[in-house]
């Protein structure tokens, strides 16, 4: 009961991580204007994704346009694009892994050492997850923030970190959280079966060992009579 619990928590933890994965790779809020010093336009804002960026003006109308080309957006945006790509498609996979190999599916016949398997098979896809949506949203971050500090950039060219960042990170975290949770329960899966192999072996030991004097015994007495 309680190993089927904590699937049913590594799935959702997982799951959430999958959906915010997802959700970042198509929000265009990862740069947000920076409203400082001379820059006091506050009724129109400028969000720049990884596809497309939108002005919204005083709340009420927003434009959002595709990049015409891709060489056009800085080096940070286009390793981006491909590692949120491989992020989302590696977390589907690892998420439906992890369900053919949940305990009330029966895909593998109930044998516990392949759901085991598969269970660190998903988790292991899950942390790799993790740590590619990791590596741009902190990429693109730390861009925002080196270029937010330097003098040299131009104050209408300043950004701060949009919310699909820390949408970002949440997502990798709940990707490693639920990587480890299969993880650790396929380790806690194979300390359980050593010890069940262990234990019948110890028995059928010492009842050999039983066997073995009973029979003794029985020939001393029969040989002196």
């Amino acid at each position: 009961m309680a190993s089927s619990a904590l699937q049913i928590v590594g799935l959702v933890v997982g799951g959430i991580g999958l959906v915010g994965t997802c959700a970042i790779t198509g929000m265009p809020q990862w740069r947000v204007t920076a409203f400082i010093e001379n820059n006091i336009i506050v009724f129109e804002t400028i969000w720049e994704g990884l596809w497309m960026h939108c002005i919204r003006q005083a709340n009420i109308r927003m434009q959002c346009k595709v990049y015409d080309s891709l060489l056009a957006l800085s080096p940070d945006l286009q390793a981006s694009r491909g590692l949120m790509c491989s992020a989302s498609a590696l977390s589907f996979l690892a998420f439906m892994i992890a369900v053919m190999g949940m305990k009330c599916t029966q895909c593998t016949e109930n044998n516990e050492r392949i759901k085991g398997h598969i269970l660190l098979a998903a988790g292991v896809l899950f942390i790799l997850s993790g740590i590619v949506v990791f590596i741009p949203v902190c990429w693109v971050a730390n861009t925002i923030i080196r270029d937010f500090y330097n003098p040299t950039v131009n104050v209408a060219q300043k950004r701060e970190l949009g919310e699909a960042l820390y949408i970002g990170w949440v997502a990798a975290f709940c990707l490693v959280a639920g990587g480890a949770i299969f993880c650790s329960f396929c380790h806690c899966n194979e300390k359980t079966r050593s010890y069940r192999f262990s234990a019948p072996s110890h028995q059928a030991s010492y009842k050999t060992h039983h066997v073995q004097r009973k029979t003794e015994s029985s020939y001393s007495r029969s040989q002196y009579v």
